[in-house]
């Protein structure tokens, strides 16, 4: 691990892609959760920032691979498993200005956690706390309101664009849908 801990945020626009998992071996490799969408593209983003305990740390990678379904990696100064294990569950952090810029109807999932989502009637559904991905489209995850009118505590609803999600503003943090607020999951 990198000498470099900061007390405080080094980045300006951070975005989490992935998480430490827990140690492989006895030589400090530790798995890793990719939220790309290939699972080895979070390579792709560089540096690092690794967020755990409060504090921030920038590691220096000496290698990756893939082995079985999981992807491993071997950080600088990790050099065995009780090392590995001691920064399990630290989220993978970059800054966002790495990130391709996306066209169209298209949305990186961290912009529209928080949003809150209103029918094309006006009713606030509440606000995405996150999201699922089903394999034929995502899945909004929306904590209802806490006055919801049909005592509704949480809602699913397909991220199906057009149909569904009829508008997307990602200034005023809203989305806008064509559900019924009734609908019981």
């Amino acid at each position: 691990m990198s000498k470099e801990v900061y007390n405080n945020n080094p980045i300006n626009h951070p975005i989490i892609l992935g998480k430490l998992g827990s140690a492989y071996g006895l030589s400090g490799w530790i798995r890793i959760f990719s939220s790309t969408e290939y699972a080895e593209d979070i390579f792709e983003y560089q540096p690092w920032f690794l967020q755990g305990s409060g504090k921030w740390q920038r590691p220096e990678l000496e290698g990756w691979k893939q082995h079985n379904k999981n992807i491993i990696i071997k950080i600088k100064h990790i050099d065995d498993r009780s090392a590995a294990n001691s920064i399990t569950n630290c989220k993978i952090i970059v800054n966002s200005a790495q990130l391709p810029i996306l066209e169209g109807d298209e949305y990186y999932w961290n912009d529209l956690i928080g949003c809150q989502v209103i029918t094309t009637k006006g009713y606030s559904l509440g606000y995405v706390r996150y999201l699922i991905e089903t394999g034929t489209n995502d899945v909004l995850v929306i904590k209802a309101n806490l006055k919801d009118t049909f005592g509704i505590k949480e809602r699913l609803i397909p991220f199906i664009n057009k149909q569904v999600i009829k508008n997307v503003d990602l200034i005023k943090n809203i989305i806008e849908v064509y559900w019924d607020p009734n609908f019981k999951n």
